[in-house]
């Protein structure tokens, strides 16, 4: 177990973090289980590797966690997904909605069908399926949804136009649900991320350029990118009690890229780029991370 304190933000809650197995949702799944969640499902595509991240969770927090592994854009198999929490711990308190395609790189003209197909299925059939079929269990918990937006949502995004839509369409689906739910107690938010250290964006794992990426950072107050920590930091805190009157938001994390036009980090010191440390021991931030062991 962790020698951290455990601030216990999300004592015995119980929450479900689809998208878990690597980047923000290692994190998130990290967060939670320090923050004292009661239980945990993990959620994600057969293949990720979830049972490495839930057995990283157990031994670190000793947090109960159980795992699902499926293609959350079939209802069908988001229904038993929540089933699953259902079954395993006898509520659902959080939905994360962190599932997501990364984008392909091309412009608009050239921009292949077939991946924006998959954009629609990851990015907006997940999380309406995963909503609805989670939607009556959060009315008994007093629950909420916590969704990721991104800046794209806001700003729109060349070379990979189609994607900042789909996080627009998750802005407003949020936006939506807090109107529609709040009458019986449910919350809904989005965390909008800018760029984030994890291999998305790293051109040798991901589907940005080097060139795009000095750009993505430099406009950036801080000139750096956020840590995966950083983000799930945000989750925590929309996804707990004490934002127990934030509902319809849309929280921008993203080193003030949206606010601050042109490449303000570009002047950035070394102290303001510099990551802050953290808590979490995280594996699957980068695909240069070790697999054999959670980075320290």
């Amino acid at each position: 177990m962790s020698d951290s304190p455990r601030p216990g933000r999300l004592d015995g809650k119980v929450a479900l973090i689809t998208g878990a197995a690597g980047g923000i949702g290692e994190a998130i799944a990290h967060k939670f289980a320090y923050e004292g969640a009661g239980g945990l499902v993990l959620a994600g595509l057969p293949g990720d590797p979830l049972g490495q991240v839930a057995a990283d969770v157990l031994e670190q927090y000793e947090t109960r966690v159980e795992t699902y592994a499926g293609d959350l854009g079939e209802q069908g198999s988001a229904e038993a997904c929540v089933r699953t929490a259902l079954d395993a711990f006898g509520r659902l308190d959080v939905l994360v909605n962190n599932a997501g395609a990364p984008p392909k790189l091309a412009p608009i003209d050239e921009y292949p069908a077939e991946d924006f197909d998959k954009l629609m299925h990851s990015n907006v059939k997940t999380a309406f399926f995963m909503t609805r079929a989670a939607i009556p269990h959060l009315r008994e918990t007093g629950g909420n949804v916590v969704s990721a937006g991104s800046e794209a949502g806001w700003n729109g995004s060349p070379q990979f136009v189609p994607y900042g839509p789909t996080k627009a369409w998750m802005h407003a689906f949020m936006k939506g649900v807090a109107g529609e739910q709040g009458p019986h107690g449910v919350r809904a938010n989005c965390v909008c991320p800018g760029p984030v250290d994890t291999s998305w964006a790293h051109p040798e794992t991901g589907p940005v350029g080097a060139d795009a990426q000095g750009v993505a950072v430099r406009s950036t107050s801080f000139g750096r990118r956020a840590t995966a920590e950083e983000i799930a930091n945000v989750y925590a805190f929309l996804a707990s009690d004490e934002a127990s009157y934030v509902t319809g938001a849309l929280w921008l994390v993203d080193g003030a890229t949206t606010t601050v036009h042109g490449m303000p980090g570009a002047d950035a010191d070394k102290a303001a780029q510099a990551q802050p440390r953290g808590i979490l021991n995280l594996r699957f931030q980068r695909a240069s991370d070790p697999p054999d062991a959670p980075g320290g």
